[in-house]
């Protein structure tokens, strides 16, 4: 229907109807995916969303026009304050040897809007692939960055402390011999949330499933993925380098990180 329009029809006229159908269609994905998520989980209501506006993006990709109208409107705001002054006396309604500077203070402005409705879709759609990349993201390391916030934050505390309170704290006691990052600790944390165990093992082949469920492309769910193994790695470097800076070889081993190609190679194996 749409490509019998698009030639029967003006280019100007099919512009402003394509506007409205490509705007009222993404405000309906995104009211059909609250419901979703509210029912479901919200990670089906942030795939719902990147899948249908993937849709919605191909389906007008044909069309060699611009989805963007402009609005006018009339704006009487600024006569507001000219009638405060006249009620306060700073101006009078009748004073004809100003009628010119009256009447344009009297006269309403224009304001132009111009909405962009292939821009506005694009912009959710990369919003929306962000929110779920993050929040995947945190499902698998947020347990080992606020491990690694933790540290920073004592680190932080001790260096802007005086010498005197750095000898009277306990946190100038070396790293390891906290109670929250024990040996015995970081190797509790390693096993019971991070790569050894639930996030790569459990989490994210549920998380894969639900891509497959909504995004039926194989390379699309490969792009959504790489940017969130880039995230599980980094974090995975970050944790490795405080570990060999503060913790010995032994120790180390014990505690039980993969390597980075252990890593990679899992993640790898999942898609």
């Amino acid at each position: 229907m749409s490509i019998k329009l698009y030639r029967c029809l003006e280019p100007t006229v099919f512009t402003g109807l394509a506007q409205e159908a490509v705007e009222f269609c993404s405000i309906s994905i995104q009211n059909a995916s609250k419901s979703i998520a509210k029912r479901s989980m919200p990670m089906d209501g942030q795939l719902f969303v990147i899948k249908h506006l993937l849709l919605l993006r191909e389906q007008i990709a044909p069309f060699d026009i611009e989805f963007s109208v402009t609005h006018k409107e009339l704006d009487f705001s600024h006569l507001l304050e000219h009638l405060r002054r006249i009620l306060r006396g700073q101006a009078s309604l009748f004073d004809w040897s100003r009628s010119t500077s009256l009447a344009r203070t009297l006269s309403p402005r224009i304001l132009e809007n111009q909405i962009d409705a292939k821009k506005e879709l694009e912009k959710s759609l990369k919003a929306t692939c962000e929110e779920f990349i993050m929040s995947i993201t945190k499902l698998v390391v947020d347990p080992m960055l606020s491990f690694v916030t933790k540290v920073t934050a004592v680190k932080v505390a001790l260096s802007s402390a005086s010498q005197g309170q750095k000898s009277d704290s306990v946190l100038a006691r070396p790293l390891k011999n906290q109670a929250f990052a024990s040996p015995d600790k970081v190797t509790e944390l390693v096993k019971r949330y991070a790569w050894v165990g639930t996030a790569i093992q459990q989490e994210l082949p549920k998380v894969l499933a639900k891509m497959k469920l909504y995004l039926q492309n194989p390379s699309t769910r490969m792009i959504l993925f790489k940017p969130i193994k880039t995230n599980i790695v980094e974090a995975h470097v970050q944790l490795q380098s405080l570990l060999k800076s503060e913790y010995s070889a032994e120790e180390i081993q014990n505690i039980g990180m993969l390597s980075i190609q252990e890593l990679q190679a899992q993640l790898d194996g999942l898609l």
